[in-house]
């Protein structure tokens, strides 16, 4: 075959249409990368074999997955999983992502060292996560055990104290409708979510404040929502349901004693 003419794709000037004749006459247009047409040295009038037309299929393949790789990586680092799962979504085949991988790790723009360091040291510094969501995260990123044990290093015990402690102080502002054994049970059962070591939510625990006046404002809350459900019954009856049920919510019975004789006076 050989090309008749060949054009600029007028919607991508990185790309153009070569456009074949076969020696049986019938005609066929390809699109190819500029590099692919600098490379074959493509022109008006040259022969190509059937081989060579395989061959710039499968080269211009390659081209279009590397840059679409590029584009992906320009927004911000991503490890090597990241992009092969990218690609595969856009129907890339494997052998070409094997490919494109292997150039841009040659070319450094897939690092999954540089990326788990980089990853560990951005979560520190910009949201509250505990160290084992930070470690499943890139877990799920297809970052090597190692690789990310090592990353994980950047996170120290002392962060990790800093971190819980600050969960602390913002639950301690936020809620005044929990007993203290209650607010304790709350940011250990936080904490634990937000992924920190069972050590340090023992010692964030030992930070949740015990105020008096906040003790007793939660326990009327409680209280009175317990008195409406339990005002129906008979004196005993109602006393030993108001006790189970605010003892349950962490208030100590000497505590719940005076709200029953508070509530005797009203």
């Amino acid at each position: 075959m050989w090309i008749e003419k060949i054009e600029v794709d007028r919607k991508n000037v990185e790309r153009f249409y070569v456009h074949f004749v076969k020696e049986d006459g019938e005609k066929q247009i390809m699109s190819v990368d500029q590099d692919v047409l600098i490379e074959y040295r493509l022109k008006k009038g040259i022969t190509v074999t059937e081989e060579q037309w395989m061959e710039m299929m499968k080269k211009d393949d390659e081209k279009q997955a590397y840059k679409m790789a590029l584009r992906f990586l320009a927004y911000r680092m991503r490890s090597k999983q990241e992009v092969v799962d990218y690609l595969k979504k856009r129907d890339i085949d494997v052998r070409t992502i094997e490919q494109v991988i292997a150039k841009l790790q040659n070319e450094r723009y897939i690092d999954d060292e540089q990326f788990a360091h980089a990853y560990v040291q951005t979560q520190v510094n910009t949201t509250m996560k505990g160290p084992y969501v930070i470690y499943k995260e890139l877990m799920d990123k297809g970052i090597s055990e190692d690789v990310i044990a090592q990353a994980m290093e950047r996170y120290t015990e002392d962060m990790q104290r800093d971190k819980a402690i600050k969960w602390v102080e913002k639950i301690n502002k936020q809620s005044k409708k929990r007993s203290h054994q209650e607010q304790k049970a709350y940011i250990a059962q936080l904490l634990h979510m937000k992924g920190f070591p069972s050590h340090i939510v023992e010692m964030a625990k030992q930070h949740v404040t015990a105020d008096d006046g906040t003790e007793w404002e939660a326990l009327i809350y409680y209280g009175e929502k317990a008195h409406r459900r339990y005002e129906k019954y008979d004196r005993y009856t109602y006393e030993q349901k108001m006790k189970q049920a605010l003892y349950r919510k962490g208030f100590s019975l000497s505590l719940i004693e005076q709200f029953l004789e508070k509530k005797k006076e009203d």
